[in-house]
């Protein structure tokens, strides 16, 4: 099932008083890759938080296909949105990787066959094959961080958010979790990723928000996001590295991949 997300004048206030989102309105279509950044406390968890129901708006909507957020609870909106989190200890708690990955496809009434078919397809797309038996804690952060998405993956929710997914990752980690972001959206199936690496950002999302002060002060295709430079600034962020370079070299057209990188450099040569 294919699902849009849809915000509308969303603020969100804290108990405390300070108000974390000053009216945002966004849509991100099913099927779409879209990646948020800017600086820590832009606002770009708060506003994630709203799509799985942990946060509840102060004023606005948000709505997650035909469901308004208001009054549904995080059980019922964890069928529709996946979220894996930024630090894996805060959602693992099973005493194997397999129990872990297994359980929110149980939770949610799947049958016993169709769990174990969905477990052993989300550990391949998560490179945890033959680790099934393993105690989540036993693992690096980076493999407990797989075991959290595989975990989400199992769940086959339309919706999947990934909260600085490859943070702790290694080249090939980083690859995977990429393979898996296109796989998802292939599917059509909505991917919202919070991410500071902007290289990963460019290369793997169709479009980009920049927030800043619990505003989005940019949105469009990553070549369009981060060719404003304004906003970046405002939003304490870099271009990736790729960007930097075309920019030093004096090339005209955005550069967000090796793929592009080499293309315009062959018609240089």
């Amino acid at each position: 099932m294919s699902m849009d997300i849809a915000v509308d004048g969303l603020v969100f206030t804290y108990p405390s008083g300070v108000t974390a989102l000053g009216g945002i309105t966004v849509s991100v279509p099913a099927g779409q890759r879209l990646a948020i950044v800017g600086q820590n406390g832009a606002g770009k968890t708060t506003l994630v938080r709203h799509f799985n129901g942990i946060f509840q708006p102060t004023e606005g909507t948000v709505r997650i296909g035909d469901w308004d957020t208001k009054g549904r609870d995080i059980a019922e909106l964890a069928a529709r949105v996946g979220y894996v989190f930024q630090n894996p200890d805060e959602q693992l708690f099973a005493r194997s990787i397999r129990d872990e990955v297994g359980f929110g496809p149980k939770n949610l009434g799947v049958p016993a066959d169709e769990i174990e078919a969905r477990v052993t397809a989300a550990l391949a797309r998560s490179g945890l094959v033959g680790m099934e038996d393993t105690h989540p804690y036993h693992l690096s952060l980076s493999e407990r961080k797989r075991v959290a998405l595989a975990s989400v993956l199992a769940m086959e929710t339309p919706i999947v958010v990934l909260d600085e997914p490859t943070t702790g990752q290694d080249a090939r980690g980083v690859a995977l979790i990429g393979e898996v972001v296109a796989e998802l959206a292939a599917e059509g199936r909505t991917v919202v990723a919070i991410t500071h690496d902007m290289d990963f950002c460019a290369e793997n999302f169709d479009r980009v928000l920049v927030m800043a002060d619990g505003r989005v002060i940019a949105d469009g295709t990553p070549a369009e996001a981060f060719s404003r430079l304004d906003a970046l600034e405002d939003a304490h962020v870099e271009p990736p590295q790729l960007e930097r370079l075309r920019t030093e070299l004096g090339w005209a057209e955005p550069v967000m991949s090796v793929d592009e990188f080499v293309g315009q450099l062959k018609t240089r040569a």
